[in-house]
């Protein structure tokens, strides 16, 4: 398996103008690609690394931005009479969005905890390893999940009673 990538990347360093395509890696882009060419590439990357749940709540918070857009669009053009309830759909909106991107980043398989400290200066900095031993607490994805929906029947709770 090493002398399939030894080759592989040998090949690919003749050819260095050209985008490659490594037998265990992603395509590489040209220095100078025009913007179009990056977004394709980054849309690639996301369709091909980023898992089916992460792509799942992606979806989900961009319809939460398009309804929030909607809502606000349409107190703009149509007025906000019933203020309360625009206020109360668009906080819910919102909300959501913020609690969505909370659960994403708890669930993502990127966010392992690092082991490397911060170096932190200051009068304070005896402290730095007792409070980053502190912040390294990770939960699990049921726990995360469980957090999600208390928070969204709260916000839910409180925004149903705003309406009034």
């Amino acid at each position: 398996m090493p002398a399939k990538r030894h080759a592989a990347s040998t090949t690919s360093a003749s050819t260095a103008s050209a985008p490659t395509t490594l037998s265990s890696g992603p395509t590489t882009l040209k220095t100078n690609a025009s913007a179009t060419e990056i977004a394709q590439h980054v849309w690639q990357q996301y369709l091909t690394t980023t898992p089916q749940r992460t792509m799942l709540l992606d979806a989900f918070m961009a319809f939460l931005v398009l309804v929030g857009g909607l809502q606000f669009l349409y107190c703009v053009l149509a007025g906000n009479y019933p203020f309360n309830a625009f206020l109360s759909g668009f906080c819910a909106a919102v909300g959501q969005f913020v609690l969505t991107a909370s659960l994403r980043m708890q669930t993502s398989d990127d966010s392992k905890p690092s082991t490397s400290k911060p170096s932190s200066k200051g009068k304070n900095a005896r402290f730095a390893d007792e409070d980053d031993e502190e912040q390294v607490t990770s939960y699990s994805h049921e726990r995360a999940f469980a957090d999600y929906i208390f928070g969204s029947l709260i916000l839910h709770f409180f925004c149903i009673n705003f309406i009034n």
